[in-house]
């Protein structure tokens, strides 16, 4: 054994450098006189800027100009032609599962039918919304609307 391998039980308490010598630098960890050692001394709290800095959500989210209502999905005729055949109902339900619309947050949407396209199936629409050009190109198929 040699001095060089001894290990202390304790270690040394290391002294606060003071001044200008040292790791610690000028003020030794006491912070600068500036702002803070002057009369009227008044700083911003930091935690009021970030709260300015999150939108304003007083009861209609980042838009005040946003409406209530959830617009229906719009569909036109001619999607309908490809999907359902001849004598099918047509209603929100029956477009899921022929995949033709999906479910928003697990809820079945409003649908509106559009006059893009012909229609030349007899089809019946139920709990739809209906366009009136779509309106009348459905009757004028042969079809029905409740």
């Amino acid at each position: 054994m040699q001095i060089n391998n001894l290990i202390p039980r304790t270690k040394n308490k290391k002294t606060m450098i003071v001044g200008r010598g040292g790791k610690r630098g000028k003020t030794s960890g006491r912070g600068g006189k500036g702002q803070t050692a002057r009369a009227g001394n008044k700083k911003r709290p930091e935690l009021r800027d970030f709260i300015k800095r999150v939108p304003k959500l007083r009861g209609r989210g980042k838009s005040s100009l946003k409406s209530f209502v959830v617009k229906p999905i719009a569909i036109n005729l001619d999607f309908i032609e490809k999907i359902f055949k001849d004598g099918d109902t047509v209603s929100e339900k029956t477009l899921i599962e022929k995949k033709g619309i999906t479910t928003f947050e697990g809820r079945v949407p409003h649908v509106k039918i559009l006059s893009v396209g012909d229609l030349t199936k007899k089809l019946s629409f139920e709990g739809c919304k209906v366009s009136k050009e779509a309106r009348m190109k459905i009757e004028k198929a042969g079809g029905t609307i409740k």
